[in-house]
């Protein structure tokens, strides 16, 4: 069909024809400086005035934008600069799911396996499956209550008191509430029972740099940080940093359906699991809906969806005070925000009501 055309007429029309996407090499690359009033619109409502001496209000660490895969916007507040890897709190169970695609695509597990078969200590609560635990339906009478009621707070005692020394062992002493598979409750507990089998799974000889060698480093990330337990198991409820340009890019993997630059990292049929809502999930007013480890924005149950001014593909990983990564598909967008917001006047609906404003030209209706 180019028969008699002009050699560089071809390359042209060559060019035009094949899809380019970027991909961030050692450094993201980055897309034309913006400013405006949606620019000024969004700041006003993510840097507010920083009241660190009551810790009250919004109090963005860093927020960061990819959009087409180029960094477009990055601000830093706070301590918090470029090179700083952030704790990211409950991310990290997100950050998890991904490495588990990992050993998923390699075949190592299936979604419907017992979990007991990879973490014998469940072997009080055989029922309870792999999939089970990346829907935080593992049944297991679990209270994710944080400083305003740690008294009885599983997640507390967990963390800082008397389970944090082996937390997926803590994890399993708990009763059963509900029959495996059949009730959403958050659990960071589910999340470290998964760090758990993880260790099986992959064998202890590599499980130590397993979430480096099967993820971070095939995507570039060279600063994360993720701490264990006493027993080398990681925390993945709560304790992995990174930079917020390194999480943009697990932000991208996710957007790309779990491709990287030429290379299937995650296989498609994992990040549809991740994106797919859990059937037995019952609505709760605003509050986002439990994908596998990720969190939708989806309608659900006869509930609206919970971020009504971002589409419904929108989905996120999320962390306590104020920790979010949003990845929206259809716009092409990545957005890190990092925080420290100890009263919860955070909005996740407002702040990607804004962004959308200033980034992708439109609020849906």
């Amino acid at each position: 069909m180019f028969k008699g055309l002009p050699l560089l007429f071809m390359l042209q029309l060559f060019s035009l024809t094949a899809h380019a996407e970027n991909w961030p090499a050692e450094q993201w690359s980055t897309g034309a400086t913006l400013s405006g009033p949606t620019i000024q619109a969004l700041e006003t409502y993510a840097f507010p005035p920083r009241d660190d001496a009551s810790r009250k209000g919004i109090r963005t660490d860093a927020l960061l934008v990819i959009r087409d895969g180029q960094l477009i916007y990055e601000r830093y507040a706070g301590p918090t600069t470029a090179d700083t890897p952030h704790l990211t709190w409950s991310i990290s169970k997100s950050l998890m799911a991904a490495v588990l695609g990992v050993a998923y695509d390699e075949g190592l597990f299936r979604l419907q396996d017992p979990a007991l078969k990879f973490y014998p200590p469940l072997e009080k609560h055989p029922a309870i499956t792999m999939a089970d635990l990346l829907h935080w339906a593992s049944g297991l009478d679990w209270q994710e209550d944080y400083e305003y009621a740690p008294l009885k707070s599983s997640v507390v005692a967990m963390l800082y008191t008397r389970g944090h020394h082996d937390m997926a062992a803590f994890t399993t002493d708990h009763a059963e509430y509900a029959q495996p598979g059949q009730a959403f409750r958050y659990s960071s507990g589910d999340s470290n029972l998964l760090a758990a089998a993880l260790k099986n799974i992959v064998g202890p000889a590599q499980y130590r740099d397993y979430p480096w060698t099967a993820l971070f480093e095939p995507l570039g990330i060279r600063h994360a940080v993720w701490e264990t337990d006493a027993t080398g198991t990681f925390v993945a409820s709560s304790y992995a940093y990174l930079t917020a340009r390194d999480l943009a890019r697990v932000g991208l993997l996710m957007a790309r359906d779990g491709r990287w630059g030429d290379r299937q990292l995650l296989p498609k049929d994992w990040v549809a699991f991740n994106r797919q809502p859990f059937d037995r999930y019952r609505a709760h007013q605003d509050e986002a809906v439990p994908g596998g480890h990720w969190w939708l924005n989806r309608a659900a149950d006869g509930a609206a969806q919970p971020w009504p001014d971002a589409p419904a593909d929108t989905f996120a990983a999320l962390g306590h005070w104020g920790q979010a990564m949003y990845v929206i598909p259809s716009e092409h967008l990545v957005i890190v925000r990092y925080g420290d917001d100890r009263d919860g006047s955070y909005r996740h609906n407002e702040l990607l009501k804004r962004a959308r404003m200033a980034f992708a030209g439109k609020v849906q209706p």
